[in-house]
């Protein structure tokens, strides 16, 4: 399907898909799997756990317009620590004028990078600091590097950026090969490939391109079973939808490839329960490559917090994407 599409139009769709995810989930983070069996989400609900209107999404979607903001004009790892920064300390981004629901690798960072550290320096490089913060936020960098390169996977320096946009916050291996991972199934995405085909090729190259670094073999070979194969053989017992990113990364992979639709996804991935914003936001990117909205999104989409804001951003970037496309 994402064939069919041009690069800006994948941009606004990935985009969006990860936005509604975000606001689905709001509503119900840290609600247990059990509850969300009994009183499933089925569209936008207001207030719950951070007691916000219908539509408001969180931090997912603040570090995602501040970094497609950022890159609207070039990689500038700098600037978009900065705007990270504006989020965090004056509420920038936010759908109410008031930053919520951050994760703490992500704040010391940003609070590091306020006291005057390099943004590259910021981000925690212990085994302690793999929350899902870096990988919630680099779907504005896959279309960055389309914009540049291409097909990415097949090249190197791609993967150093990717590695040096997720350190903003999150620079130990673990975070850095599932943000590689992710990127490449979404190359592969925007390349026309089926989901199954992105996953296993993307999942291919991102560790290929890790395994690289022989000192981070280790990291790498925790990925194992990401294939689409083992996925769909995997019960819903077998996922965890928990905030750790390597299991973020298979709950989002495993709610693409046991769905049909964008918003069907959404719903699967928000009632895993546990970090369900992060979740469907995550599952949500790639879904908005690959499939056109269909009407329920559409019917939700209307309900987000600050919509042409959002749609005005999206236009922005997409129009810098392919202007550097040439195309």
């Amino acid at each position: 399907m994402a064939s069919y599409k041009k690069l800006g139009k994948m941009a606004e769709d990935g985009i969006w898909g990860l936005v509604v995810g975000d606001a689905l989930g709001v509503p119900v983070e840290f609600f247990s799997r059990e509850s969300l069996k009994t009183d499933p989400v089925l569209g936008m609900r207001s207030h719950g756990t951070y007691n916000q209107p219908a539509g408001t999404w969180s931090d997912d979607s603040s570090m995602v317009l501040c970094g497609a903001e950022g890159l609207t004009e070039g990689l500038d790892y700098e600037k978009v620590m900065g705007l990270f920064a504006r989020w965090y300390n004056e509420g920038y981004m936010t759908p109410h004028g008031e930053t919520f629901d951050i994760g703490g690798a992500t704040r010391r960072a940003i609070e590091k990078y306020s006291l005057g550290f390099p943004a590259l320096e910021c981000g925690g490089r212990e085994e302690n600091d793999n929350g899902n913060g870096s990988l919630m936020r680099i779907l504005p960098l896959c279309f960055y590097l389309r914009s540049c390169f291409g097909e990415y996977t097949g090249y190197q320096t791609a993967f150093d950026i990717i590695g040096r946009f997720s350190s903003l916050t999150h620079a130990h291996p673990i975070s850095i090969i599932a943000c590689s991972v992710y990127c490449s199934a979404a190359s592969f995405l925007m390349e026309g490939h089926d989901i199954a085909s992105a996953i296993d090729m993307g999942s291919e190259k991102g560790l290929a391109a890790c395994h690289s670094k022989k000192e981070w073999h280790k990291w790498a070979d925790l990925f194992d079973g990401l294939s689409s194969k083992e996925l769909k053989l995997q019960t819903l017992h077998g996922i965890k939808s928990d905030g750790y990113v390597l299991n973020t990364l298979k709950a989002a992979f495993w709610c693409l490839l046991t769905t049909e639709s964008l918003s069907q996804c959404l719903l699967k991935a928000v009632n895993l329960g546990s970090d369900t914003d992060t979740v469907a936001a995550v599952a949500g990117g790639l879904a908005g490559i690959y499939y056109e909205p269909d009407e329920v999104f559409d019917s939700w989409k209307q309900m987000v917090a600050k919509k042409d804001m959002i749609e005005a951003l999206c236009r922005r970037f997409a129009r810098s994407l392919e202007e550097r496309q040439g195309v």
